[in-house]
């Protein structure tokens, strides 16, 4: 089944595994199930090995390459040892060209992965060179860097059973969670056997003594069980599951590991326990965010945080300490941000770059903290951007572009680093056209897109570059309509809305990506009614208010899925109406919008929602006919419209019509002369400018 590349010098280990895999038994609920492996066998034997079976062959090279191609698997044992082995070499290469990567395990036994890209340690490299690349289509080695995921069966890592319990589900193509709940009832019931034993024989002292030092052993063993699954968890099927947007997968495998740690006292766990326990919680409370479950992450960041919180108080000079507690503080912040609790989102966020300024101090050199910086100031430039306060959110993310450009051009490949750079550009250009630098918007979103461009391998799907993807068409198509290029704008938004389908397609209960496209379909409809293309217009503004409404149902404490989708649903179907003739309707809509309206909880926005629902039912009441009750509306609209604000575009604009409409002609002048200056073109204002009021 498998072959088993190793070093002479690792001759002891592989003796160990090898008889660990020939012995093992696949669990019986297992057998017989279909997986991405195939059919689960019974055994994992045959395990072939080269320097045993092959010491006596004239042909040995022959040989070998008969053996790897009847292997499903290749196993190799990773150390400095086999790293400069040439046979080990040629048999990865052999291996990949018969089979190609997928079912290549490595398992590290001494030394460190992908040392010999830092200098003066190349020594201490255990990947062998074949194992750090990947081969093309034709079996030949590329410059592309792989990630090979590997058991580590060092005792700073998985340890050996866990490690070997890695490599095992990796054969069978089973959960991690599965093989290990096998090995906890065995040593479960060994417990019970020996202490029944025990008992039965009156050993007393002896026995006792037996019992005790077993039992440590097995909560010894429990405990670096759970410690193995987290770290699995957190680690190599992350890094597997995050790119196509499957992290809810992981929630077996936490809820299992840290089912464990409930049962112990908190007090007697060493330091490492309670940070993994901290990281899975984290990490669970992302996946309950992601799903629409507030209070569920909430409860744990808080329950997280105490643990970080503690650990940083005993050592307050530990800048992975700090790392660990920041993540907590962000995630808190986060939900008030998306709760509307924007005073109690911003402490939270000042707290995590006063936590990053920290770890800089302490470790000047870690290229992650700088990162950690970097998001916090990105977190305070979105706080200033719902304040309105544009031009500094734009200075803030302006500050944010060069080291993020400087940390992409020391390491080119890293994906953090590319998507760091990523965001910047797309906060950056949203802060320039929301403060009428319309062009200087449209360039760094055509920079991102180009970008995303070059990023995106359809054989390697990364979710976030998609959702990046979407949102930048999305503010694109918003942009191209400002200056009146129509067509390009529509072709964006309608690309918005594939890759908004695409994205909910693959994972449809990621409550964020479900919020994203309600909210481009909600634009493009806007865009097609500007354009005239009616039927297009309905489709859209329907698709965005199932979507909304759905959100609605997950949660009704989010106050953008309370309010602000459904008051977009409401103003979307009320301009159509009025552009298809249906003014009652659209009236009975657009006093539908002042409700919700009326709900919104920031001041500002409150305002200008309700003087938009006013024009609106100015609008409706105007097209039937109703002018006093018109005028009426366009009073109340003008009267809510808060004073003193700073506008983006589309706020001055709606801003002049509704002077217009109210025949105040010098007022909207003034607007009109500004949004010319900007070279905002929008159709629906255009006729505003054309008029010159």
């Amino acid at each position: 089944m498998a072959f088993l590349s190793y070093s002479h010098q690792d001759a002891a280990l592989a003796d160990w595994l090898h008889e660990e895999l020939e012995a093992f038994k696949v669990p019986s609920r297992l057998v017989g199930k279909l997986t991405d492996q195939g059919v689960v066998p019974k055994k994992l034997s045959p395990i072939f090995r080269d320097r045993q079976e092959l010491a006596a062959s004239h042909d040995l090279g022959e040989e070998i390459e008969e053996a790897i191609e009847n292997s499903r698997f290749l196993i190799v044992l990773c150390s400095p040892a086999a790293a400069n082995s040439r046979w080990i070499g040629e048999e990865i290469a052999c291996f990949k060209r018969l089979h190609g990567e997928d079912r290549i395990l490595a398992a590290i036994l001494d030394g460190e992965p992908f040392a010999s890209d830092l200098s003066g340690r190349e020594k201490e490299e255990c990947f062998p060179a074949e194992l750090r690349f990947h081969f093309d289509g034709r079996g030949r080695p590329t410059r592309e860097r792989a990630e090979p995921i590997a058991a580590d069966l060092r005792e700073q890592g998985d340890g050996r059973k866990m490690g070997f319990l890695k490599i095992a589900a990796g054969m069978l193509g089973v959960g991690l969670d599965d093989l290990a709940q096998r090995e906890a009832q065995r040593r479960q019931r060994r417990l019970y056997a020996i202490t029944a034993a025990s008992v039965a024989g009156m050993l007393f002292t002896s026995g006792l003594a037996y019992t005790a030092i077993d039992a440590r052993d097995a909560a010894r063993d429990q405990r670096r069980e759970a410690e193995g699954l987290i770290a699995f968890m957190l680690g190599d099927l992350r890094k597997k599951l995050e790119p196509v947007g499957r992290l809810d997968v992981l929630d077996s495998v936490g809820t299992r590991a840290l089912a464990y740690y409930e049962k112990q006292d908190k007090s007697d766990l060493p330091d490492e326990s309670l940070a993994q326990r901290s990281r899975a919680l984290t990490l669970m409370g992302e996946m309950a965010q992601a799903r629409g479950d507030l209070e569920g992450a909430l409860r744990r960041y808080r329950e997280a945080m105490a643990t970080t919180a503690e650990a940083v108080e005993r050592a307050p000079d530990n800048p992975q300490h700090l790392y660990d507690h920041a993540q907590n503080v962000f995630w808190v912040g986060s939900i008030d941000y998306q709760r509307g609790n924007l005073d109690r989102a911003t402490a939270a966020f000042q707290q995590y770059r006063r936590l990053a300024d920290r770890m800089i101090a302490l470790a000047p050199g870690e290229d992650r903290y700088r990162l950690e910086r970097i998001y916090a100031e990105s977190n305070l430039g979105t706080v200033l951007m719902d304040q309105r306060k544009y031009r500094e959110a734009a200075e803030a993310y302006q500050r944010l572009l060069e080291p993020s450009e400087a940390l992409l051009a020391k390491e080119p490949a890293n994906q953090a680093y590319q998507l760091r750079l990523l965001n910047a550009l797309g906060w950056l250009a949203e802060a320039r056209e929301f403060s009428g630098q319309i062009d200087e918007a449209i360039a760094h979103r055509q920079r991102q897109l180009a970008l995303l461009g070059r990023l995106w391998d359809a054989q390697k799907p990364h979710m976030v570059l998609k959702q990046d993807e979407m949102t930048a068409r999305r503010a694109l198509a918003r942009l191209l309509a400002y200056r009146g290029q129509m067509e390009p704008a529509i072709a964006q938004a309608r690309q918005a809305s594939l890759v908004a389908d695409w994205l909910t397609r693959t994972e449809p209960r990621n409550a964020d990506w479900i919020q994203r496209g309600a909210q481009a379909n909600f634009d493009r409809s806007g865009l097609e009614l500007a354009a005239g293309n009616l039927e297009q217009a309905r489709l859209a503004a329907k698709s965005a208010c199932d979507s909304s409404a759905r959100l609605s149902a997950m949660d009704r404490s989010v106050s953008v899925w309370r309010t602000n989708l459904q008051l977009r649903c409401a103003k979307s179907n009320a301009m159509i109406a009025i552009r298809t003739g249906q003014a009652s309707e659209a009236a009975g809509l657009a006093r539908q919008a002042l409700v919700l309206a009326r709900t919104e909880q920031d001041e500002t926005e409150r305002g200008l929602e309700m003087a938009r629902a006013e024009l609106l039912l100015g609008d409706a009441l105007g097209a039937s006919g109703q002018r006093d009750a018109a005028k009426s509306a366009y009073e109340r609209a003008i009267a809510a419209w808060p004073n003193g604000i700073e506008e983006h575009p589309r706020e001055l604009a709606e801003r002049a019509y509704l002077l217009r409409r109210l025949g105040r002609s010098e007022e909207a002048r003034t607007i009109v002369q500004q949004l010319t200056t900007m070279g905002y073109r929008h159709p629906d204002y255009r006729r505003v400018i054309k008029q010159g009021v």
